[in-house]
C-alpha cells in the first residue's frame, strides 16, 4: 500500500461504507471531480487527478467563477482515482458520514508558471508536482459548471490549532469570469441529476445503498382550491366562533418557560388585533410595543446578513398539534432586507439577487414596515398555479448540468413570504414561529407578487393534497422553534415523488469505474405514434441490474434510432428496439418545449415492467405534450 492512502485508509471502515478502497494508479489522467458533501457541516471536496490518487481540499463555500471570491480549501487527505464517480450516501457512524453528490466533472490542465506574453499557457507535469509542492498550482478547468483558469495558493494562518493545510481556491480573470457567482442554483448531480435530498433518501441509489433510518398570501389556487376547502371545514371545527381562513385552534398552549408573560397570552393578543395567521382583512403596521412584549424580542440594530434556516429532510408525513405545516415552494430561497423604502435580496450562499428580480425592488410597498427582515421562496407558477422549478430556471438562464441560456424576462415570479426575522427595531430570531407567522400575515398588503405562505393543523392531509396536485411536497414546523442559522429538525421537509412507466429505446456509455452502460434513454409515446425523448436515468442501478440490463440491451440493439428527432445527451447513445418498459420514479416534468419537449427531472430506475405495452406508454396518459 502506498503512503499516498495511508490516511484514507486509517480512517475508514470499508465493511461499513460503500466508499471505494483505496489503490493508487500506474497512470494519472487529467481529471476533476467536485463533490458536493452533507457531512458534519455541508461544504464541497474539490479533487484533481495527480500522480496515480486525487489530490483533494474541502472547500466550504464551494468554488466559484467570480474572481472576487477567495474561496478557503482544507486540504485532505489524497482520495484514490475510483473515488471520482462517487454518489450516495456514508452511513451513520462512519467517516465523514453523509450524502455525496457528484457536483461537476471535467478535465484539468497545469498551467505554467512563466507566463508568455501575459498569458498562461499550458505547464508539464513536472510543472505541476513543483508549483503543488510550492503551494501555488496553476490550472484551467474544462468542466461542465467549472470552466477558465483558478489557483490554489498554500497560504499561513492565523488561528491556534493551525494543521498548515490552508489554501485559497481563486478564479483568474479569464472569458470563463461570472460576477456574483452563486453555486446554489446548481442543486442536482452531473451524472443523475439527483438532489441531494434525493440521494441521502434514495434506497436504490445507483450504485450504493443507503442504510440510514430511512389574492394576497393564500395559496389558494385551482389546483388546491378543493382541498383547501376541506382543510378550512376542520379549522373551522376547531375553532367554533371564530374566523373562518384562521388556520389556529382555538385552545391556547402553555408557554415552554415560567419566566414572563405567558406566549399563549401573547399570542390570543396578536390575533385578536387583526386574526392574522392566514391572513389579515388589511395590511397594518405593527406597533413597536405589542413586538416588544412578544417572548424572545430583542431591540436591537437590523442584522446586516442572514444565513437561512434550513429543513431536515424526512420519509413520512405526520400529523402533531405542536406542529404546523405548509407547501414547500420549488423555487430559490431568499431572504429580503427592507430599509429607507428600498429592498435587497440575498441567496442561501449569501450573493446579492436584487438585480435578478427588479419586480421585488417594490417589496417595501407590499410590505407594511419601516424595516424589516423577511424570509421567503421566489417561484414561477405553471397555468395551474403550481411552483415549477424548470420555469424558474427558464427564468434565470440555468439549466441542468451548469447549462446556460439567456434568461427569460417574460416569466413571471411570486415571492412567497413564510418567516419575519426583524421588524421596527426588534429582532425575532428568539420569538416562536408561529408569532412570528402571526405578525406577518398582518404587514402584507394585498397583491399578485408578494403572497404569505400560510399553513395548516393536518400534515397528512396536506400532504395527500400535495400528492394529488403534483406539488414537490410539505414542510413541518415546530409552532414554537426559534429561527436557527443552520439546518435544523425544528423544521423537516417531506418531498413527494413521482413515477411514470417510459419505453427504453437506448442507452448511453459508462463513465468512469461503472460497467456496462451509464444511463437509459426513455421515451413516450404522442398522439401521432412517435416515440418522443423524455430523458435519461442513470440512478437506480446496482451491479447486478447492470448486468441484467446490458444482457437484455444486447440482442436489441439497432442503427436506428427509434425516437421521433434529436435526442439530447451527453454521452454517446446506443440505440435499441423499443420493446422494454421501465418504471421510473420523477421528482416533476421540465417546461423545456424549446430543447425537444418535455423532460422527466431527477429520474430514477425502480424496475422493468413486463405486464405492460410499450404502446400504451403515452405523453397523453401523463398528462403532458
Amino acid at each position: 500500500m502506498a503512503v499516498a492512502l495511508e490516511e484514507y485508509k486509517r480512517n475508514r471502515r470499508f465493511e461499513n461504507t460503500p466508499e471505494p478502497p483505496p489503490k493508487v494508479e500506474k497512470k494519472s489522467a487529467h481529471r476533476f471531480v467536485v463533490q458536493k458533501h452533507r457531512a458534519t457541516r455541508l461544504h464541497y471536496d474539490f479533487r484533481l487527478e495527480m500522480e496515480g490518487v486525487l489530490k483533494s481540499w474541502a472547500v466550504p463555500r464551494g468554488p466559484s467563477l467570480d474572481p472576487a471570491d477567495k474561496r478557503l480549501a482544507m486540504q485532505v487527505e489524497d482520495h484514490p482515482v475510483s473515488y471520482f464517480d462517487f454518489e450516495g450516501t456514508i452511513p451513520e457512524g462512519n467517516y465523514g458520514a453523509g450524502s455525496v453528490m457528484v457536483w461537476d466533472v471535467g478535465t484539468w490542465q497545469p498551467l505554467s508558471p512563466v507566463p508568455v506574453n501575459g498569458k498562461y499557457v499550458p505547464g508539464t507535469e513536472k510543472e505541476a508536482a513543483a508549483m503543488l509542492a510550492k503551494g501555488d498550482l496553476k490550472f484551467r478547468l474544462q468542466g461542465k459548471r467549472l470552466k477558465g483558469d483558478f489557483a490554489l495558493v498554500h497560504i499561513k494562518a492565523r488561528r491556534p490549532g493551525s494543521k498548515g493545510n490552508e489554501w485559497l481556491l481563486i478564479k483568474k480573470h479569464d472569458d470563463a469570469v461570472v460576477e456574483g457567482y452563486d453555486i446554489e442554483q446548481y442543486d442536482s448531480s452531473v451524472l443523475t441529476q439527483r438532489t441531494m435530498t434525493q440521494i441521502g433518501g434514495d434506497q436504490d441509489s445507483a450504485e450504493w445503498k443507503s442504510s440510514r433510518p430511512a389574492s394576497r398570501g393564500k395559496v389558494k389556487a385551482a389546483w388546491l382550491s378543493d382541498t383547501l376547502a376541506r382543510l378550512d371545514k376542520k379549522k373551522r371545527r376547531m375553532k367554533t366562533g371564530e374566523a373562518v381562513e384562521d388556520t389556529e385552534s382555538s385552545k391556547e398552549r402553555k408557554p415552554k418557560t415560567a419566566a414572563g408573560p405567558s406566549r399563549a397570552a401573547e399570542t390570543t393578543a396578536v390575533r385578536q388585533r387583526g386574526k392574522a395567521t392566514s391572513s389579515a382583512s388589511s395590511a397594518v403596521l405593527v406597533s413597536p410595543a405589542s413586538v416588544s412584549k412578544l417572548e424572545g424580542a430583542r431591540k436591537t440594530a437590523m442584522p446586516a446578513a442572514i444565513h437561512p434556516m434550513l429543513a431536515t429532510p424526512v420519509e413520512k408525513p405526520f400529523d402533531d398539534p405542536e406542529w404546523l405545516f405548509e407547501i414547500k415552494w420549488d423555487g430559490y430561497r431568499a431572504v429580503a432586507f427592507i430599509e429607507g423604502g428600498k429592498s435587497r435580496l440575498v441567496s442561501r450562499n449569501q450573493n446579492n439577487l436584487t438585480g435578478q428580480y427588479p419586480e421585488l425592488q417594490e417589496l417595501p410597498t407590499f410590505v407594511k414596515a419601516r424595516t424589516a427582515v423577511l424570509d421567503g421562496e421566489v417561484v414561477a407558477l405553471d397555468d395551474e398555479g403550481r411552483s415549477s422549478f424548470s420555469l424558474m430556471q427558464q427564468r434565470t438562464g440555468l439549466r441542468s448540468a451548469g447549462r446556460r441560456t439567456a434568461p427569460r424576462a417574460d416569466v413571471p415570479i411570486v415571492y412567497y413570504l413564510f418567516d419575519l426575522l426583524y421588524l421596527d427595531g426588534y429582532d425575532l430570531r428568539r420569538v416562536a414561529l408561529e408569532d412570528r407567522k402571526a405578525i406577518l400575515a398582518k404587514l402584507i398588503v394585498p397583491n399578485p407578487l408578494v403572497r404569505y405562505s400560510d399553513h395548516f393543523p393536518q400534515g397528512m392531509t396536506l400532504f395527500e393534497a400535495a400528492r394529488e396536485k403534483g406539488l414537490e411536497g410539505i414542510l413541518a414546523k415546530r409552532r414554537s422553534s426559534v429561527y436557527e442559522e443552520r439546518r435544523s429538525h425544528d423544521w423537516l421537509k417531506i418531498k413527494i415523488t413521482h413515477t411514470v412507466d417510459c419505453v427504453i429505446g437506448g442507452y448511453t456509455d459508462p463513465e468512469g469505474s461503472r460497467e456496462y452502460f451509464g444511463s437509459i434513454v426513455l421515451g413516450l409515446y404522442d398522439q401521432k405514434g412517435q416515440l418522443i425523448h423524455v430523458g435519461q436515468a442513470g440512478s437506480g442501478f446496482d451491479h447486478r441490474t447492470l448486468k441484467q440490463m446490458w444482457e437484455l440491451f444486447h440482442p436489441r440493439e439497432s442503427k436506428r434510432s427509434p425516437f421521433h428527432g434529436e435526442v439530447d445527451a451527453l454521452r454517446k447513445v446506443h440505440w435499441v428496439k423499443p420493446d422494454l418498459v421501465a418504471e421510473i420514479r420523477f421528482s416533476e416534468w421540465t417546461h423545456e418545449t424549446s430543447e425537444g419537449g418535455p423532460k422527466l427531472r431527477a429520474p430514477v430506475f425502480l424496475r422493468l415492467r413486463d405486464d405492460k405495452d410499450p404502446k400504451d406508454c403515452t405523453l397523453e396518459e401523463q398528462g403532458e405534450g
